[in-house]
């Protein structure tokens, strides 16, 4: 996630597609807040994707990818 500015600068600058990877320390340390009932996991996993998605990202690389797509086809 601190690294989200860089995105943007690159689909900005050359406009080309641009993906994005969730680190596993990023993933780990929201699915051990969810799993200790700190943070709700669904909300936590769709708001860091929104913010690669906001971001400029044309596909994300991430550990949340199987639960996401469960959320997201309803």
């Amino acid at each position: 996630m601190p690294y989200l500015d860089l995105v943007y600068r690159v689909r900005k600058e050359f406009g080309v597609p641009t993906f994005a990877y969730q680190v596993s320390g990023e993933y780990s340390m929201l699915a051990a807040a969810a799993e200790r009932g700190w943070m709700e996991r669904e909300r936590v996993m769709l708001e860091s994707l929104l913010g690669f998605k906001r971001a400029g990202a044309s596909g994300i690389l991430t550990y949340f990818a199987r639960d996401a797509a469960k959320v997201l086809r309803g």
